[in-house]
């Protein structure tokens, strides 16, 4: 029996041996009944739907799979258990009651894996065109070098992870600010200032003092956020009450200088020598990329038009999928829920007309 790889090659060569083939072979990877634009979780289970119903699927990202969940912490637990995760109807095996980032990322790679999910990574959409029944889509990858994809419908599934929200201030473009939080290590001994007062700040700020940092905590409200988890609030709040964090409440930072930072606090200013800056103050969706689309945004929390009943946008053949949906609101869907807008989308796609085959 003849291997994978054996297999691959021997189509390959007879590829090469017969153009037409080849040709056909190629303009097939361009000529698509949906193409989903994100692949994270939900965009996997976007296209795993619009595959079951029997239609040509593709799925590119500007990063990885996964991509969002990537770049969380590396010793990310998550806030849910295992089955809450789950998409496509694989089961999401774990020994722990809350799985971690890694699980996380090693589950969806196999379900992509599983059903041969059409995943391109590192291919940035730069524009898109058309209308429904053909839509063109310009894409680019990490050297810069050109393809379009055509796709009778299109799923946006883009997050929001990858568009932090920012101060605004000066010096917040100095190397030394992040504006997302891995590993504490490469802080141990230094000043470090938290930004944020929500579960990513305290979870950052008490993973850097317990390695070593001399941690400053900064949030605008009144005290730690109501909605961080139930057992990382009395730990901080601990922390804090005993000096081991110091905390500046009702503060902003207002400079970021290159050896200190400036806050404005009620008690007036005050400059404190710092070496690191994480500024965890949320993300967004990308609103432009929507705007491009004629995805039309209302409120103050630009919430994208589309028909809660199909996902369908205000412009036909334009689908919302995940977070996207909530607008600003980045705290309405999580995996949780965002993970059977696949479902919702593929019947609607299954009760239209056929969809033409190229």
């Amino acid at each position: 029996m003849a291997t994978a790889d054996e297999v691959e090659f021997q189509q390959q060569s007879a590829a090469d041996s017969n153009p037409s083939q080849a040709d056909d072979a190629s303009a097939g990877r361009q000529q698509l009944d949906v193409l989903v634009i994100g692949a994270g979780p939900t965009g996997l289970a976007c296209a795993i739907e619009a595959q079951r119903v029997g239609l040509r699927v593709a799925l590119v990202d500007k990063g990885c799979l996964c991509n969002s969940l990537f770049h969380y912490p590396s010793h990310m637990t998550f806030f849910t258990t295992p089955e809450l995760l789950e998409i496509g109807g694989i089961p999401f095996p774990s020994p722990h009651q809350k799985p971690t980032r890694d699980e996380a990322l090693q589950y969806y790679r196999q379900v992509a894996a599983h059903f041969r999910l059409d995943v391109r990574q590192y291919q940035r959409v730069t524009q898109v065109t058309g209308s429904d029944g053909a839509f063109h889509v310009q894409l680019s990858d990490r050297f810069g070098r050109q393809q379009r994809l055509h796709a009778q419908k299109l799923i946006v599934a883009t997050g929001y992870y990858d568009l932090p929200n920012t101060l605004g201030i000066p010096g917040e473009d100095l190397s030394k600010v992040h504006h997302y939080y891995d590993d504490p290590h490469p802080y141990a001994g230094l000043d470090v200032l938290v930004i944020g007062g929500k579960n990513s700040a305290a979870i950052a700020a008490l993973e850097l003092w317990r390695h070593g940092s001399r941690v400053t905590l900064v949030h605008r409200g009144e005290g730690i956020h109501g909605h961080v988890k139930y057992w990382i609030k009395p730990d901080i709040e601990n922390r804090i009450r005993n000096g081991e964090i110091q905390a500046f409440f009702s503060s902003r930072v207002t400079r970021i200088g290159l050896d200190e930072v400036t806050l404005e606090t009620p008690q007036g200013e005050r400059t404190l020598r710092n070496d690191f800056v994480f500024a965890l103050t949320g993300y967004h969706p990308d609103f432009d990329f929507l705007a491009s689309l004629g995805v039309e945004q209302v409120g103050p929390d630009r919430l994208p038009v589309c028909n809660p009943e199909t996902l369908e946008s205000n412009v036909p053949g334009i689908y919302l999928a995940g977070v996207i949906v909530a607008g600003a609101r980045t705290n309405e869907i999580f995996i949780e829920n965002g993970r059977f807008h696949g479902d919702t989308i593929a019947r609607d796609l299954a009760a239209r007309e056929p969809i033409a085959r190229a």
